[in-house]
């Protein structure tokens, strides 16, 4: 595999999210450029110029931590190291533009994401609550 990681290809990382079995009703373009602003980085991770992985993050707190909103991997991609190099490339852009710390939200039934987010230093800094528990939001933090 020879993979690149690319910024700033918000279509790309749209067509992978659009792809992510877990996300039951993705995002559309729209959505993301009215979240996003100067504070963004968007990353597609390519394998053969095709976007197989996604991450994208903006200043949504204003409190020193880069928040990790949106990524994720295909399945085929898995397992091959694609997750880490987004997050090593947003990790290093974070320090570099002064962030203190990377946040995320992920739900409980996602426990690989949990799982990556905490072999990468994350620690789970609060639950929200919900009836399902499958369904409850888990904020993540790493200090960078």
């Amino acid at each position: 595999m020879e993979l690149q990681i690319v910024s700033g290809d918000l279509e790309g990382a749209v067509k992978v999210s659009k792809q992510i079995p877990e996300f039951e009703s993705p995002y559309v373009l729209n959505e993301y450029e009215s979240r996003l602003d100067e504070s963004a980085l968007i990353l597609t991770a390519e394998n053969d110029k095709e976007p197989v992985g996604f991450k994208v993050g903006y200043d949504h707190f204003k409190d020193g931590s880069f928040y990790s909103w949106m990524g994720g991997v295909l399945p085929d991609y898995r397992q091959s190291g694609v997750a880490s190099a987004l997050a090593d490339v947003q990790e290093e852009w974070a320090k570099e533009k002064g962030f203190t710390s990377i946040k995320l939200k992920t739900r409980n039934k996602h426990e690989a994401m949990i799982a990556f987010a905490i072999d990468r230093g994350f620690d789970i800094t609060e639950p929200e609550l919900n009836k399902d528990i499958r369904e409850m939001r888990i904020w993540m933090e790493k200090i960078l």
